[in-house]
């Protein structure tokens, strides 16, 4: 059995959720509640220490230790989120031709509701293609505040 490690930070816009295996981070994401017990390991204590700092707008890159599963499709979004510049946003059609499948406009979107290290694996930064802010599973007000908080930062 894969023993999980927990931890949380307080944010302006709510509570993060980390946790964690003893590979790496399992899945970041807001919580109003905390009902469980925390079990740290460097994983979690290391994600809230550079989510701090992100929050504090210190931090413009993640340097950390993923432990995340997904199907090849969802793995190569994933991994094209995360080289999306901070401060800066592309469109679900530009993510889809970034992947090399230029109509898979529907399924990126899917793959980015999907991911299970919101800020960290930036799907934020990915706005509809006439600018307006769709997609964010967290809500759209903490999207817009993700990337207002880039803005001021940038």
């Amino acid at each position: 059995m894969v023993k999980r490690y927990t931890n949380y930070i307080e944010t302006p816009i709510g509570r993060v959720w980390i946790e964690a295996s003893d590979l790496g981070l399992t899945a970041i994401t807001f919580r109003q509640r905390i009902e469980e017990e925390l079990i740290f390991n460097k994983h979690t204590n290391e994600a809230a220490k550079q989510l701090t700092e992100y929050f504090e707008g210190n931090r413009k890159t993640f340097h950390l230790t993923y432990d995340i599963n997904g199907t090849e499709f969802r793995m190569k979004v994933w991994r094209e989120l995360i080289k999306i510049p901070y401060g800066t946003t592309i469109s679900y059609k530009e993510l889809a031709n970034r992947v090399g499948n230029p109509k898979a406009i529907r399924a990126t979107g899917g793959a980015n509701n999907k991911n299970p290290l919101g800020i960290v694996i930036p799907c934020h930064r990915v706005i509809g293609a006439d600018g307006s802010l769709v997609g964010y599973g967290e809500g759209l007000d903490k999207k817009k505040w993700l990337l207002d908080l880039e803005s001021q930062y940038k």
